[in-house]
């Protein structure tokens, strides 16, 4: 059963992202006669679609593995949320393999899933036209060969320009390659923890790597070498890793972690690599996590089901959403314009909670409304003054 605000797809869902859709959908050939069409209105751009990914895993259950695509659809009425499409604009079965870890390329070069015996690359196959009808989802068996035996990834992402692929697995191994080339940057092996998180910074300068335990270990792409260890304070276990540009276009790096019965988050800065900020969020286990492409946002999910959608300056809880979902919350995802959070759980469901983007920069109303108050009442005292002072006791 879906909860409200979300879409029930009947598998679990372990992984999901948003589609760059400008740079799958082809817009239509010019028409040959170009005044016939003069007059004609432009076509509204397509509805946001995103990618969903899991499946009821090996043996039979029953329960399928693959890959859906679904498009998201207004509201149906003041006051309600939005949600995704119940009907599959795009659907491909994974056979026996259930794809657990997903990223989708930036500029339009396909899907990377993680399944449980290593990755494989899904490309994009469209017509002309702008429809998203015409989009389709077809295995490249022969890309990906230095990833095809690796084992289990636990965490996969491409960098933000897309020239960058940082796998990392559940043996340890943590695998950097340009895109689409596929030529070692760098490699780490550690037998001893596995990977639980990975983040490139949005100038592709560094990627911060988390374990199943030590420090974050951020690293210099163009060296190849380890810059930072940033380190846990007693008690800390550090989960996820995402870095955030700021308004001077600088970076930070978040991290989320469970001290104790808490989850937090901390705070770094990128040039001293030093702790700049760090609070406690929620008594419920973190298990998803995301920061806004403006980086306004960060949203965590719990395995309670509840989604907090927090402001990154100061980490004050703006939106919680208790039971979200009904199961553990697998992945957080915001659109490309911040204003729309997805989540998706094991209790097979893809949620979508708006939760618009406040101004970094903007003047808040309060203030301005304080004032107007504030200066009607004055002027009520200066026209009733002698009145007021009647009624003073003497």
């Amino acid at each position: 059963m879906a909860t409200r605000g979300g879409q029930s797809y009947g598998f679990p869902i372990y992984c999901a992202a948003w589609l760059p859709l400008a740079h799958l959908l082809k817009p239509d050939p010019p028409a040959a006669d170009a005044d016939a069409d003069a007059d004609a209105s432009p076509s509204p751009p397509p509805a946001p679609m995103a990618a969903l990914g899991g499946g009821g895993g090996e043996g039979r259950s029953g329960v399928p593995n693959k890959l859906v695509v679904a498009a998201l659809e207004p509201a149906a009425a003041p006051g309600e949320e939005a949600s995704l499409s119940s009907e599959a604009v795009v659907e491909v079965r994974t056979g026996e393999e259930v794809p657990y870890r997903m990223a989708v390329h930036p500029r339009g070069d396909g899907v990377l899933c993680a399944f449980p015996n290593g990755c494989r690359l899904y490309r994009w196959e469209s017509q002309e036209g702008d429809e998203p009808s015409n989009l389709a989802l077809e295995p490249d068996h022969e890309a990906l060969a230095e990833l095809t035996d690796v084992g289990l990834q636990l965490a996969v992402s491409f960098s933000g320009e897309g020239s960058i692929l940082a796998t990392g697995g559940e043996d340890g191994h943590l695998r950097v390659f340009k895109w689409p080339a596929l030529e070692s940057v760098l490699t780490e092996d550690d037998t001893k923890t596995s990977i639980k998180d990975l983040s490139f910074s949005s100038d592709e300068k560094f990627l911060a790597v988390n374990r199943s335990s030590g420090p974050c270990r951020v690293w210099d792409l163009l060296s190849a070498e380890a810059v930072a260890n940033l380190p846990r304070e007693a008690g800390e276990i550090f989960g996820f890793c995402r870095f955030s540009n700021k308004a001077d276009n600088s970076n930070i790096l978040f991290i989320t972690a469970m001290q104790g019965d808490y989850g937090k988050i901390i705070s770094w800065n990128t040039s001293s690599w030093t702790r700049v900020g760090s609070k406690k969020i929620t008594r419920e286990a973190i298990s998803a996590f995301a920061v806004s492409p403006d980086g306004v946002l960060l949203a965590i999910g719990t395995i309670e089901g509840t989604v907090v959608v927090l402001g990154s300056k100061d980490m004050r809880t703006l939106t919680t959403v208790k039971k979200a979902h009904l199961g553990i919350i697998t992945t957080l995802a915001f659109s490309q314009d911040s204003r729309t959070l997805l989540s998706t759980s094991f209790d097979s469901t893809a949620r979508v909670t708006s939760v618009g983007s406040p101004k970094s920069n903007g003047t808040s109303v309060w203030p301005m409304l304080l004032v107007i108050i504030l200066a009607i009442l004055v002027y009520y005292c200066m026209q009733h003054k002698e009145e007021l002072l009647a009624m003073l006791p003497r």
